[in-house]
C-alpha cells in the first residue's frame, strides 16, 4: 500500500466514524471530539509501538522500559480511580485501547474525560489546556446518557481498527496530512462557522509560495486557525530549519491547532490562546516579537475588533490611523506589519476586497502604507474559493525590503477568471497558482492578467488599489455576422413551417 492509500484508508475509516453525529451535532462542534479521539488513538499507538521496542531491548526490564517511555515525546502516564472512601475502583493507563475496553461502562464519558486530564498533566509542557474545552460527558453537545453513551461506543468501535504506529504508516506526514484534510472536510460542511479555523489548502498553499520563507525564518500567524497556513508556509521551506509561532483567540480551534502542530512533527512551534489585537501574546519582553514572514487570513471585516484600545496602544501598532469599528481589517494588517522585522520582513494576508477601495480612516490608512513603499503586490483570486462565504477576495503582499531598496511599484494580478469550477467550490489549480506565483517572482506585465504600476499611477487613483483601475480585463462583444445570423434564421423558419405542416396532418387525421 502507498502513501495515498494509507491516507485514504485512515480518512475513509475516520470519516465513516462520522456518522455517529451527523445530523445530531453540528459539523463545528463534532470535529472537535472526532479529531480529539484520533489524536488520543495516534498517541496511543505510538506508545505502544514504543512500550513493544523497549520491551524487545530492555528484556522485559520495567524500570528500564518506564524511565525510556518517560524520556519519549509525549507520557502516558498510569490512572487510578477512586471512590469516596479512597479505595482504588479502577486503574489502568490512558490509553484509547484502555477507552476501547470499558466501552460500555455507564461513565465512558467522565472515564475520557479523566483520560484527557491525567494526558494533559503528564505533559503540561506540550498538552496545557489543550483538551480544556472539550467535554465528551456534555448533556448539551452529546445527548442525555443512553445516547451518549451510545454514541461515544460507536465512535470507539469506529476508531479502534486504525493502525496508526509509525511501522505501519510510514512516516508521520501521513497522520499530519490526514488530520489537515479531515478539517478541510469538516469546513466544507461547517457552512459560516469555516472560516474561523481552516483557510482552503489551495489559498495557503499560494501565499505560502508568495511570501517564499528560507531556512532560518521565524514564520507568525496572528490568526492561525487550526494551523494550515502557518504549516504549509514551513513546509515551503525545504528543511526543519525555521520556527513557528501562532495566536489564536478561539479556544477549541487554538487546541486543534495544537494538535496538528504535533501530528505535523512540528513540536517546538509556539501557539498561543488570546486576542491577537487586545492581548498580543508573542512578544520578548515589552516589546512585539519581530518575524522574517508573517501570513494571515483574518476574520474579514471583523466587528468591535478592539478599536477602543487603539488610542493607548502601547505598542503603536495604529500611527497610520485607527480603523473603523465594525470592520478590522487593517487593525490586522497594522499588527502584521508591526510584527515583520525592519528591512527584512515579508507579509502576507488574504483580504475582502473592499480593503482595496473603501476610504474614510481606511484609504488614509492605505495611503500612508503605500506611501511608505511598503505594498508589493495587489492579487485578485476567484469567487466563492472559502467555505461559508461565495465572495471574492485578494491577496496583499507587503515587503520591509522595499523601504531599503526605492521600489516604487507595485504589481497587480486579476487570477479571477482561471479555476476549475466544483460542485460547491471554486477551487484553485495547479497551473493558476504556479502562474500567480511566476508573474509574481518576475512583476510581469500580462495583458489582461496583470500590471506593474508606478507609484504616481496609484497617486493618481487617489490610492484607490482595486484591481479594475490597473488591469483592463474588458473584452469586446464580437462582431455579429448579420448575413449570417438572417440564414441561420430563416433555416429555422424553415424547419418550423415544416414541423407545423405535420402537426396539421396528424391532427386532421385524428378528427
Amino acid at each position: 500500500m502507498n502513501d495515498q492509500q494509507k491516507r485514504n484508508a485512515i480518512f475513509n475509516k475516520v470519516w465513516q466514524a462520522c456518522d455517529t453525529f451527523r445530523g445530531v451535532i453540528d459539523p463545528a462542534q463534532y470535529k472537535d471530539y472526532i479529531l480529539t479521539m484520533l489524536f488520543v488513538k495516534y498517541l496511543s499507538d505510538i506508545h505502544k509501538s514504543k512500550t513493544a521496542e523497549y520491551e524487545k531491548k530492555y528484556k522485559g526490564d520495567p524500570v528500564r522500559i518506564k524511565r525510556a517511555l518517560d524520556r519519549e515525546r509525549f507520557v502516558i502516564p498510569e490512572i487510578e480511580i477512586q471512590d469516596n472512601s479512597g479505595k482504588v475502583e479502577d486503574k489502568f493507563f490512558a490509553t484509547f485501547d484502555a477507552l476501547f475496553e470499558r466501552r460500555i461502562r455507564p461513565n465512558i464519558g467522565v472515564l475520557i474525560n479523566i483520560l484527557l486530564e491525567h494526558l494533559e498533566d503528564a505533559n503540561k509542557g506540550k498538552l496545557h489546556n489543550v483538551f480544556r474545552n472539550i467535554d465528551f460527558n456534555s448533556e448539551a453537545n452529546l445527548g442525555q446518557t443512553r445516547q451518549r453513551n451510545a454514541r461515544l461506543k460507536n465512535l470507539l468501535e469506529d476508531l479502534v481498527d486504525l493502525d496508526l504506529r509509525l511501522e505501519a504508516i510510514g512516516h508521520m506526514d501521513i497522520i499530519g496530512d490526514v488530520y489537515e484534510y479531515l478539517i478541510s472536510r469538516f469546513a466544507a460542511t461547517a457552512g459560516k462557522k469555516a472560516g474561523e479555523f481552516y483557510t482552503p489548502a489551495e489559498v495557503s498553499e499560494t501565499l505560502a509560495r508568495l511570501v517564499a520563507p528560507k531556512p532560518g525564518d521565524r514564520i507568525c500567524d496572528p490568526t492561525c486557525g487550526s494551523g494550515s497556513l502557518l504549516i504549509r508556509t514551513g513546509k515551503q521551506v525545504g528543511s526543519d530549519d525555521f520556527s513557528l509561532y501562532g495566536q489564536e483567540m478561539n479556544g477549541s480551534t487554538w487546541a486543534l491547532c495544537k494538535m496538528n502542530m504535533f501530528l505535523h512533527g512540528m513540536d517546538a512551534s509556539t501557539i498561543e490562546w488570546e486576542d491577537t489585537i487586545r492581548h498580543p501574546q508573542l512578544r520578548e519582553g515589552d516589546a512585539l516579537m519581530k518575524f522574517d514572514v508573517v501570513v494571515a487570513n483574518p476574520p474579514f471585516s471583523l466587528d468591535k475588533w478592539g478599536q477602543e484600545i487603539a488610542a493607548t496602544d502601547k505598542f503603536n501598532r495604529f500611527f497610520r490611523g485607527t480603523p473603523p469599528k465594525s470592520k478590522g481589517d487593517w487593525a490586522f494588517i497594522l499588527h502584521m506589519l508591526a510584527t515583520a522585522i525592519e528591512g527584512q520582513g515579508r507579509v502576507g494576508v488574504v483580504v475582502p476586497h473592499g480593503v482595496l477601495f473603501r476610504g474614510g480612516q481606511e484609504g488614509k490608512i492605505r495611503e500612508a502604507v503605500v506611501r511608505e513603499n511598503l505594498l508589493d503586490a495587489v492579487i485578485g483570486l476567484p469567487t466563492n474559493l472559502f467555505y461559508g462565504t461565495g465572495i471574492p477576495a485578494a491577496l496583499l503582499i507587503f515587503d520591509k525590503f522595499r523601504k531599503l531598496n526605492g521600489k516604487d511599484n507595485v504589481l497587480f494580478i486579476d487570477a479571477s477568471r482561471e479555476f476549475a469550477q466544483n460542485t460547491n467550490q471554486n477551487q484553485l489549480r495547479e497551473q493558476d497558482i504556479q502562474k500567480i506565483v511566476d508573474t509574481f517572482r518576475n512583476k510581469k506585465t500580462i495583458e489582461k492578467y496583470s500590471n506593474l504600476a508606478g507609484f504616481s499611477v496609484i497617486e493618481e487613483n487617489e490610492f484607490n488599489l482595486n484591481i479594475p483601475r490597473y488591469v483592463d480585463t474588458f473584452e469586446p462583444e464580437p462582431e455579429i455576422d448579420i448575413v449570417a445570423v438572417q440564414k441561420e434564421i430563416e433555416k429555422i423558419e424553415s424547419a418550423l413551417s415544416n414541423i407545423r405542416k405535420k402537426m396539421d396532418k396528424y391532427l386532421s387525421e385524428l378528427s
